[in-house]
């Protein structure tokens, strides 16, 4: 979302944030914007990580009337014709937004922050229940899921989920309510497929501008402080050389995870940068339960920080394969690198998202629920130094050039970004 403030920031319209207290971003990033925090009654993040769609729905239902409040006192400091504010682009994951917006005649746009094949997931739920493949009967299941192909049942994202909620949560989301279009942060180039089947049953019209972290002004919207200090580390590698493992800014692993990720690393014989988010392993603060004799059996080839700058590391020639959670944001910005991955998807549309990396663009591999040091170690070799891994790494670049014309001028998102400008300002 503040990518796009920055994008339409520098096309010449004004920003204003409404955001929760929780995860508030830092204003000083973002001189150019307002910001208006809502308060959201959330006083510990334990929820986010215990059930997210119950965390989801608390933020909706708390958020409602501050949101309202500070519409209305924007109005009336902006004045003018009738006091309105010309458009409210919303994350779709709000969804209580359209209710605001329709209640205060203001026109509104949908964000969505995910991959479009993530949504026709979502779509085809309430046919696999009622067809009986829902809920599964084995979540883990390889079978191929009727309609979906290549999705297996265990990429679902309703296996991390209680099925009633989760399809009530669906529906919500997915329901375009009042809204005059959508923004997806996608590309023709990459998700064509997905993209013509949305349009389809779309009652309004959308614009996939994607990759926007490439079209966006250079700043930075981390919600973490970025440690730039591996940086001159990298620029002592050899090209290519280097597997970037980070695990997104969510997910936490255990003691025996950590000890079999350590030691898949040290095995693999490979250069490596590892992000150990602080708080992000069981029982640990940081580092403290790394096992003993890790460091030493490095040595020098590893490198290890509390958050990266991830966009420069990905950009970075060092860099030669990258272990991910295969969160949306990481797997647009390896991909627009020419960066081959890993898989360690872990919940929700990470799992849609590493299946169509290693199934669809073929351009990475997965590794299993478990993780194993021997099955790390193989990983990171046939990535890194064997054949396959060459072969993904051209087809990465292929894509890599695509996203590049897709977003120059007369590219598909370029056109896409232009059509929206028009569409705003005629609000």
């Amino acid at each position: 979302m503040l990518q796009l403030g920055a994008i339409l920031h520098s096309r010449g319209f004004s920003i204003t944030v409404a955001h929760t207290r929780f995860n508030f971003p830092n204003t000083s990033n973002h001189p150019d914007f307002s910001f208006f925090p809502l308060s959201d009654g959330i006083t510990s993040p334990t929820l986010f990580y215990d059930d997210f769609i119950s965390f989801l729905s608390l933020l909706n239902a708390t958020s409602e009337a501050p949101l309202r409040e500070s519409l209305l006192q924007m109005a009336q400091n902006q004045g003018g014709q009738d006091g309105k504010l010309p458009c409210i682009i919303y994350d779709g994951l709000m969804y209580f937004v359209a209710d605001v917006a329709q209640s205060l005649k203001l026109p509104c746009i949908i964000l969505r922050t995910s991959c479009a094949a993530n949504l026709l997931t979502y779509d085809a739920f309430p046919r696999l229940r009622n067809e009986g493949y829902l809920p599964a009967q084995d979540s883990t299941s390889l079978g191929f899921v009727p309609g979906l192909h290549p999705l297996r049942f265990k990429d679902l994202p309703a296996n991390s989920f209680n099925l009633d909620s989760l399809l009530w949560f669906m529906a919500t989301v997915s329901d375009t309510r009042s809204s005059l279009a959508i923004i997806w942060n996608t590309m023709d180039s990459l998700e064509r497929s997905s993209l013509i089947k949305i349009h389809m049953q779309s009652e309004v019209p959308f614009f996939p501008i994607g990759p926007m972290h490439k079209i966006v002004p250079a700043s930075s919207s981390s919600l973490l402080e970025e440690d730039n200090n591996c940086i001159p580390w990298l620029d002592k590698q050899a090209a290519k050389t280097v597997i970037y493992i980070s695990l997104g800014s969510i997910a936490i692993i255990d003691k025996n995870e950590l000890t079999e990720m350590t030691w898949g690393l040290v095995n693999s014989s490979q250069q490596f940068l590892w992000v150990i988010r602080p708080g992000s392993i069981q029982g640990s603060s940081w580092t403290e339960l790394l096992p003993d004799g890790f460091r030493e059996a490095v040595g020098e080839r590893g490198c290890i920080v509390k958050w990266a700058p991830q966009r420069k590391v990905l950009a970075h020639p060092a860099v030669g394969g990258f272990l991910s959670h295969c969160g949306w944001n990481s797997t647009l910005e390896n991909i627009s690198e020419g960066v081959p991955m890993i898989c360690r998807p872990r919940y929700g549309d990470q799992r849609v998202i590493a299946r169509n990396v290693t199934h669809v663009w073929r351009v990475g591999l997965e590794l299993g629920n478990k993780l194993e040091r021997g099955e790390i170690q193989q990983a990171v070799q046939n990535l890194m130094v064997d054949k396959g891994g060459e072969e993904m790494r051209q087809r990465v670049m292929d894509l890599k050039e695509k996203i590049k014309l897709s977003i120059a001028k007369g590219g598909s998102s370029y056109k896409s970004l232009n059509e929206l400008v028009e569409l705003i300002a005629s609000c």
